[in-house]
């Protein structure tokens, strides 16, 4: 076992240093849309492994080595590819991709996604507060139709992402992700029945309006 908060950072970080290191380091010379790109996954990352695990009030809270190792393996493998990809075949886009359809549309649909994790989980974390143990029943904003809306968020993100890019590596992480957290969600909204007995029976797991 190993602190939770110092496991999100160790789980988290190699895809931000792996993306941008292949990245750099890649053969093609980089455009204002791989940059973009470049600064969206690090946004993402930055905030997942260096800002959201000191945000979390889990004093005393472990996590199996295990599973931060397997989580490991799972950004290895999407920094490196993304990273690799966009420093070596993808700077073909020029400047006016930056106003393309398919760029507006990938990076409104990211924003969504960002601010829907975000807020999200600002929501979980207030629920306890200094010092305070238990769990509670969250409420506002998606969690009105979700019971974790931070994970539809991040599966909305990368769709968006691989929407801009339009990369076989971009289109597998959005596939990857959402084949990882719809099972968790699936998951927590289980426990959430199961733990609370006027928890809101019209809440889906993790799409809301379908599952």
């Amino acid at each position: 076992m190993i602190s939770n908060k110092w496991g999100w950072v160790i789980q988290e970080v190699p895809s931000m240093i792996l993306f941008s290191l292949f990245f750099f380091v890649g053969s093609l010379r980089k455009t204002p849309v791989s940059y973009v790109f470049w600064v969206l996954w690090t946004a993402h990352y930055l905030n997942r492994s260096l800002i959201f695990p000191f945000r979390i009030r889990t004093e005393g809270k472990k996590i199996p080595i295990l599973i931060v190792c397997s989580a490991i393996i799972f950004n290895f493998c999407n920094g490196f590819l993304n990273g690799y990809f966009l420093g070596n075949f993808g700077s073909n886009f020029d400047a006016s991709y930056l106003f393309s359809p398919g760029f507006l549309f990938g990076f409104a649909i990211f924003v969504a996604g960002f601010v829907i994790n975000n807020h999200s989980d600002a929501i979980l974390i207030s629920l306890r507060r200094p010092g305070e143990t238990g769990y509670k029943i969250p409420t506002g904003g998606l969690f009105k139709y979700v019971s974790c809306p931070n994970h539809f968020g991040e599966i909305v993100e990368w769709l968006g992402f691989a929407v801009m890019v339009g990369s076989m590596p971009a289109w597998s992480f959005a596939i990857w992700t959402f084949c990882n957290l719809v099972p968790r969600a699936l998951d927590h909204h289980k426990w959430y029945l199961q733990k609370f007995p006027d928890y809101p029976k019209e809440r889906k797991a993790v799409l809301p309006l379908v599952l």
